[in-house]
């Protein structure tokens, strides 16, 4: 009986969302969500992300999201790993 609790609990840690968070979508993501989620941005460049995305459409790689001012290559490397684009535009 105690094998099976421990192994319950283990199942639900695994397979449980809380804890596991999945890459920000540079391309869908609301701005309070890319200011929570990205290091180094706050509302202000989340804002202009958010912009920059509407007025050039969706990003095609993660490293384009250095071409919003303020955001720069730095925080694109630190952040690479948690980032994602979805939908990518069309060149």
């Amino acid at each position: 009986m105690k094998n099976i609790r421990k192994f319950a609990i283990l199942l639900l840690c695994v397979l449980s969302p809380i804890g596991v968070a999945g890459a920000v979508d540079i391309n869908t993501a609301d701005a309070p969500t890319l200011a929570n989620e990205i290091n180094g941005v706050g509302p202000d460049r989340a804002e202009a992300i958010v912009a920059y995305r509407q007025e050039h459409g969706p990003f095609g790689s993660i490293d384009e999201l250095a071409l919003v001012q303020g955001v720069g290559t730095k925080i694109v490397s630190k952040n690479k790993d948690k980032l994602s684009v979805g939908k990518q535009r069309q060149k």
